[in-house]
């Protein structure tokens, strides 16, 4: 890893919109990658706020944490976003902060930066950032240690620079030695160390993970559960000389138990997703007054805003009016089957919309059986965007 001293200058508050869905992809866990550590200062007005960043070409886009937000008293609505890394795809949500610069401790360069997405994943480990002396140990090294900022105890880590700002990652220069040493490399915004740095041979073995248990009551927990937890619940439907005898089929039948097979082994399980549905009917699906059954609308979490379709909804009405207007038997079927939808209470006229108030329209179209040419049903496409 590298590091190195930074100032972070904010030009304008960023504008909260609304954004499209993005994939994040960053391989925090690749040992081959090349990430780069920055010690920098943040810059409001004339109030500085040291923290620390992180330069990494493998992520194509530029990340901060939740607390640049709150240092910059920065508001915005959340938008939804897949995060994409080794361990996996992981959907969440987040903010976006626009209209922020770097710039060097010496002033000669100064870099907009692209749009800062809020993501907490960030990787937080400060003993990958080094020091001078460590520069100093390595011989090659010791003419970069006086460009290699002190390490600053109170420095937090809350930005990583990815490669949507290619010019942070560009090498001007570089200073080499011995093979598997570590390197030196001169970038726009100053000197950075790239390799495994350590204090004369010596360093504490460490390897960051990030791994998460399930305890047995459902909680996680970075802790790893222990392999001998039994579980034992007490059967009060026998007497008491019962209860301290152990059954002896009750053991046996444990036995076989533990690798038993069932009809649903090799059956898919239900979905994260599936579950989710299931839980929203159950807990919110109810009968009205008119012993009809009403369910929710199972929208994703954080839910989006639905966009207003009525211009492609209404292209497809007048194709369908049009083929009515030919088919007459077809439109005399439609209408009747639309009318036992009103007769049925099944629909009811739309109240009226405010401005800028959220709408959706509901296209239909009609399809017939093979086996029943003379009965058509109306399709609501739900699925139309």
């Amino acid at each position: 890893m590298a590091g190195r001293e930074w100032s972070m200058l904010a030009t304008a508050q960023p504008s909260p919109h609304t954004a499209p869905r993005y994939v994040v992809q960053s391989e925090q866990q690749d040992p081959a990658r090349r990430s780069v550590w920055y010690e920098y200062t943040l810059k409001v007005n004339v109030r500085r706020q040291p923290t620390c960043a992180i330069l990494d070409d493998q992520s194509n886009r530029s990340l901060v944490r939740s607390d640049f937000f709150e240092l910059f008293n920065i508001k915005g609505q959340p938008f939804p976003y897949a995060l994409k890394t080794c361990a996996g795809l992981v959907e969440t949500s987040g903010r976006k902060a626009e209209g922020f610069q770097v710039e060097s401790l010496d002033g000669q360069t100064s870099l907009l930066l692209p749009p800062l997405i809020e993501c907490n994943y960030i990787l937080i480990d400060r003993s990958e950032i080094p020091t001078p002396d460590a520069a100093r140990h390595h011989p090659p090294l010791r003419r970069v240690a006086a460009h290699i900022p002190e390490l600053d105890p109170k420095g937090e880590i809350l930005l990583l620079l990815g490669r949507d700002i290619v010019r942070v990652h560009k090498v001007r220069q570089q200073v080499s030695g011995p093979d598997n040493a570590p390197f030196a490399q001169r970038l726009d915004l100053g000197w950075v160390l790239v390799g495994d740095v350590c204090l004369g041979n010596a360093h504490k073995p460490a390897v960051s993970t990030f791994m998460t248990s399930v305890l047995e009551n459902g909680r996680p927990s970075i802790l790893r559960p222990c392999e001998g937890f039994m579980k034992l619940t007490e059967d009060v439907s026998h007497s008491r000389e019962q209860k301290n005898k152990p059954h002896k089929a009750s053991l046996e039948a444990f036995g076989l138990q533990v690798f038993s097979e069932t009809e649903s082994d090799n059956k898919a399980a239900p979905s994260m997703e599936d579950t989710i549905f299931l839980e929203i009917m159950e807990q919110e699906m109810y009968r009205d007054k008119s012993n009809n059954w009403v369910a929710p609308l199972p929208f994703r979490v954080p839910r989006q805003r639905l966009s207003n379709n009525r211009e492609q909804v209404f292209t497809r009405f007048t194709t369908l009016e049009k083929m009515l207007r030919r088919k007459t038997e077809m439109r005399d079927q439609f209408l009747e089957f639309m009318k036992k939808i009103f007769d049925n209470r099944h629909t009811e006229v739309a109240p009226p919309l405010e401005e800028n108030e959220e709408c959706w329209y509901l296209p239909t179209f009609g399809v017939y059986h093979p086996q029943k040419p003379g009965s058509i049903r109306v399709v609501f496409d739900s699925s139309a965007k």
